[in-house]
């Protein structure tokens, strides 16, 4: 049998033993796409959600609305739950997954609700970063070369017996995409995201603008060079906005560290403990001012810190 021959049963085997366990998910265009993990379960992106709710629609085109049972949105992961009558959960064994440079992967997706797609690719790079919805960095994912369409994301790779490798999540140009890989440590994260215990970070409720952003506007207005993270935006009723953080200051330190980049933030703010507080120190023109951000609740929407 030719290398051509057995692409072509391996990509029919794909589709008969996965493509009922992939869904779309939500309506129109824009939406990605998701799999059966287990009875009653659904595994997406959460930037795939615009709610507490959302439609999933399977293989057979049977339409339900399923419920969020829990979210990471910095870890852009969501589990939903719905009724998936049958549809049957993709194969998963976290402690098989070893894919290295050259492995062979399948990726699998409904984009749009145009109907089943399945493509073929190697994995070309391994532990690599990109920033999630809210700009945290997400560590160790896998880069593929099987194309996607856009809506894709949320839908699994897999190996030639269909077994789950990854969930696709990140586009990275026109030819690759990054896919967190299906190991232990995604079991263990789903598996309480599906008990409905969704992670809770510290987050200060700011947009941010990144470091040579910042030391380019201040040079536009003839004020001296200073390293920071450029606040463009303050959410209503945050913990920033509490504490006096305005849009146009300059975060230069927080905890005692200097901030040179949004992972030196964010590295602060993991390290908190729940209902505590911290100083944070801005310039505000040529002024420096030092503030105390205080911790409860995260805001309601999202932002960028």
């Amino acid at each position: 049998m030719s290398v051509v021959q057995e692409l072509e049963e391996a990509v029919g085997r794909v589709a008969d033993a996965v493509g009922p366990a992939v869904v779309r998910i939500g309506r129109g265009w824009g939406r990605g796409s998701g799999v059966v993990i287990a009875d009653g379960t659904v595994l997406t992106n959460a930037h795939n959600l615009r709610g507490a709710e959302t439609t999933v629609t399977f293989a057979d085109g049977r339409a339900e609305t399923a419920t969020v049972t829990g979210v990471d949105s910095e870890g852009d992961l969501a589990v939903l739950a719905v009724d998936t009558a049958g549809a049957p959960a993709v194969a998963w064994d976290p402690a098989a997954v070893t894919p290295r440079l050259g492995t062979a992967v399948f990726a699998v997706a409904n984009p749009a609700g145009r109907g089943l797609r399945v493509t073929f690719g190697l994995v070309s790079a391994v532990g690599q970063a990109f920033r999630g919805p809210r700009g945290r960095r997400i560590a160790g994912s896998l880069e593929h070369t099987a194309p996607l369409n856009r809506g894709s994301s949320g839908g699994p790779i897999v190996d030639a017996s269909g077994a789950l490798l990854g969930i696709n999540t990140n586009r990275v140009g026109d030819g690759f995409y990054l896919a967190l890989p299906a190991d232990a440590d995604l079991k263990a994260r789903i598996d309480a995201l599906a008990r409905g215990e969704s992670p809770s970070r510290p987050r200060l409720g700011v947009a941010l603008a990144p470091s040579h952003a910042a030391r380019r506007l201040r040079a536009a207005v003839g004020l001296p060079e200073r390293d920071g993270l450029l606040v463009r935006g303050v959410q209503d009723d945050s913990p920033a906005a509490t504490a006096g953080i305005r849009q146009g200051d300059l975060l230069v330190a927080a905890g005692g560290r200097d901030l040179a980049s949004q992972d030196d933030l964010y590295a602060v703010l993991e390290s908190l403990e729940a209902g505590s507080s911290l100083e944070v120190t801005v310039v505000r023109g040529v002024e420096e001012v030092t503030l105390t951000v205080a911790f409860g609740t995260e805001p309601a929407e999202p932002a960028d810190a």
